[in-house]
């Protein structure tokens, strides 16, 4: 079974799961718990109720206190998580599949219509190929609601970078269905994020209001996510080991952003000071697993970051330091 980033799975006891990341142990899949059925839930889908938790910190709340037979210390990633065996998945839900079952359905609601309309203007503006584009989130699961939001994920590192030019493009044209967040609908991402990711709301501005991959189409948010395809992807489980060795808090300036459109994301970055934590020789750079933290920064750009320290041992290659973010509300990347 090969589950990439954006891909759902749900298990034989009936919870929805989100697959994080490219990497996955032999027979399991790393994925997050995102729907499960509850009796008071206000999502149903062929009779049967279900519950959204999103933030991150609840997720595990939620797997600790009732699920803890998926939470797992694994032993190359050296943290607690998520991993479903494959032997208890049940249905593999997938982006692509489920866009090409929107094309050829014949009658669509309004969240539908609005997300097919959405992958047509990326595709044709884009110029990318069909089976390149999926359709992700709450839709994928069939547990979306009048107010979800069009969630698109892009396949290879091409078509990533020609959906970001073409959308950059699109959110400068005034005629055009998609558009920039307003200061407004910043301040309500802003208290949804914050849950997760605690920062100063003049901070979050000046990061967020210049992406391109969040936004309104048809006034309905949308959130495009990048991922690369699996003939990019050169780690293999166990190939590349992480210990983490610390929390810190750093200033750098990056200096390369070329894979801050992807999820995972990450930036290398030079010049870094640390400012609290431990004294390790150099972080060469700043990684996540979340797609929040993707064009964060720019080439050229100082930054302020703090997150968990990682020592990164790859088979045959030196080792170095990374900073990694999205595991506490209290990891941030800012431009400092």
């Amino acid at each position: 079974m090969k589950a990439r980033e954006g891909d759902f799975v749900k298990t034989s006891d009936g919870i929805i799961f989100d697959v994080k990341g490219l990497v996955h142990p032999m027979g399991k899949v790393i994925a997050f718990i995102r729907f499960t059925p509850d009796a008071k839930g206000n999502r149903k889908r062929k009779g049967i109720s279900y519950s959204k938790v999103y933030p991150l910190q609840e997720r595990y709340k939620l797997l600790k206190e009732r699920f803890p037979q998926y939470l797992v210390h694994d032993p190359v990633f050296d943290e607690w998580l998520c991993e479903v065996p494959i032997r208890k998945v049940k249905k593999h839900y997938k982006p692509i599949g489920y866009l090409l079952r929107l094309r050829r359905k014949r009658r669509l609601n309004k969240v539908e219509t609005q997300a097919l309309q959405f992958a047509e203007l990326l595709k044709r503006q884009a110029n990318v190929p069909w089976n390149k584009l999926g359709v992700s989130g709450s839709l994928l699961a069939g547990l979306y609601t009048p107010n979800s939001d069009t969630d698109l994920i892009v396949y290879g590192s091409q078509n990533c970078r020609k959906v970001h030019e073409a959308l950059r493009v699109l959110v400068q044209d005034k005629t055009s269905q998609v558009r920039a967040y307003n200061l407004e609908e910043l301040k309500s991402l802003f208290d949804f994020r914050s849950k997760d990711t605690a920062m100063r709301f003049e901070d979050f501005v000046r990061t967020e209001s210049r992406k391109v991959f969040q936004g309104k189409f048809s006034q309905r948010d949308y959130f495009v996510r990048c991922v690369k395809d699996w003939n990019e992807v050169s780690e293999r489980y166990g190939s590349v080991r992480y210990n983490p060795v610390g929390y810190a808090k750093i200033r750098a300036r990056v200096i390369d952003d070329l894979e801050s459109l992807f999820t995972p994301c990450s930036y290398k970055i030079g010049g870094v000071e640390i400012l609290e934590g431990p004294r390790v020789e150099s972080v060469d750079e700043i990684a996540s697993f979340r797609g929040r933290f993707c064009e964060q920064a720019k080439s050229g750009e100082a930054v302020i970051a703090q997150g968990k320290v990682e020592r990164v041992q790859k088979i045959g290659q030196r080792e170095y330091y990374r900073l990694l973010l999205g595991n506490k509300p209290s990891d941030h990347m800012i431009l400092a």
